[in-house]
């Protein structure tokens, strides 16, 4: 099978954007990334969007929009997915499959998302539609409150972890300052993170402001080739493995304190490429909050549930330890324009693979892994990405 690679990508600022919708948001992106890969907009075979929306925007038929951008791409196939905070991620997947199943040879992938022109109190709603509303519509703090009682529920079987919850904070906030496109580029640290105050309240106990990701605006590209067409382009990102596994959406019927379905990804991921987690140079996780950050390190294998601080109070993930998480800032200082996400995280990872990360650099970077999930660890894409040229 001729293998989907990543061959070029764009990144736009996340943040409180100007562009006044996701339209304007994608076409900012969709050229720059083109150039970056060297392929003709009128090379292209399939076009794959991710976008969220469910109600931050009337105008929906997303897909079709980036045919706006460019007339080359008019009369390209494109199709939209949607996959909670996943949606990025399936875009991806759905790509690479249309890639290796031979219909197309290069495909490009765009995601986005205009949070900031939606109040706030109307964002929390629209968000509660990655929930399960039969049971967890009314659950105080939106989708907040979901992980809040995700906190609650591990705090009372193993202990309170606010404090390595602000280290995660702290830690993600001082990365974001070396990421050019961050929403949030200011290094807070920890005591200011670990304190309840007027600047930093809770949001949903114990959940404080500084553990939650930020309401951004976004978009972000990538451009895939089968491996025969990449080898004749500038660079190349393949995938050494891709995984994806769901979990039950009612968080009634599962244990919320451990992300089952993220296990599954993980080592379904792990198994396919042949390596252990002291193989990777890095990783980007899906901190949509931080206690998700937590719970990941014991899904992915890091530590044994419970023991996920142990990898925070130990350095093990800060960017100079044994396997940096976040080097990008994750979410929590980069921002979480929700069809954005997936998308980033994979452009993250690719630009260090490839030495062009700048001041987010791991040095020798060589594998990394990305992990994207979709509601309260849901939807779960684990990727591990390796360079191939």
């Amino acid at each position: 099978m001729n293998k989907a690679q990543i061959v070029g990508w764009a990144h736009a600022p996340f943040g409180k954007s100007e562009e006044p919708d996701t339209e304007a948001l994608m076409a900012s992106v969709v050229d720059p990334a083109l150039t970056h890969a060297g392929v003709e907009p009128g090379e292209v075979d399939g076009i794959f969007v991710g976008v969220m929306n469910n109600g931050f925007s009337k105008q929906d038929f997303q897909a079709a929009l980036v045919g706006m951008t460019d007339e080359a791409l008019a009369h390209t196939p494109a199709m939209r997915l949607e996959n909670a905070c996943a949606t990025g991620s399936a875009a991806i997947y759905t790509a690479m499959d249309f890639i290796e199943s031979g219909r197309g040879s290069i495909a490009l992938v765009v995601g986005a998302e205009k949070m900031t022109a939606t109040p706030t109190a109307e964002v929390g709603d629209i968000l509660l539609g990655a929930s399960y509303r039969k049971e967890e519509a009314d659950i105080d703090g939106g989708f907040t409150g979901l992980f809040a009682r995700i906190a609650q529920n591990y705090f009372q079987r193993y202990g309170d972890r606010s404090e390595e919850l602000a280290m995660i904070a702290a830690k993600n906030h001082a990365n974001g300052t070396a990421n050019p496109y961050a929403h949030m580029r200011k290094d807070f640290g920890f005591d200011f993170c670990n304190t309840v105050s007027e600047k930093n309240p809770y949001v949903a106990e114990p959940l404080r402001r500084t553990d939650c990701s930020l309401i951004s605006d976004g978009a972000a590209a990538l451009v895939l080739a089968d491996a025969e067409t990449a080898a004749a382009l500038e660079r190349a990102i393949a995938f050494r493995a891709r995984s994806h596994a769901n979990d039950i959406l009612a968080m009634s019927r599962r244990d919320v304190t451990a992300f089952e379905g993220a296990r599954r990804a993980w080592a379904g991921a792990l198994e396919q490429a042949g390596l252990s987690l002291d193989d990777l140079s890095l990783v980007e996780t899906h901190d949509c909050f931080t206690i998700a950050e937590l719970i990941e390190y014991e899904a992915m294998g890091l530590a044994r549930p419970g023991e996920g601080h142990r990898v925070v109070r130990e350095g093990i993930a800060r960017k100079d330890g044994k396997l940096p998480v976040n080097p990008s800032g994750g979410l929590k200082a980069k921002g979480h324009p929700i069809g954005a996400t997936g998308v980033s995280m994979h452009v993250m990872a690719a630009m260090q693979l490839m030495g062009e990360a700048g001041d987010m650099q791991i040095q020798d970077a060589a594998l990394a892994g990305v992990f994207n999930m979709g509601g309260a660890a849901v939807a779960n894409y684990v990727s591990i990405l390796e360079r191939a040229k």
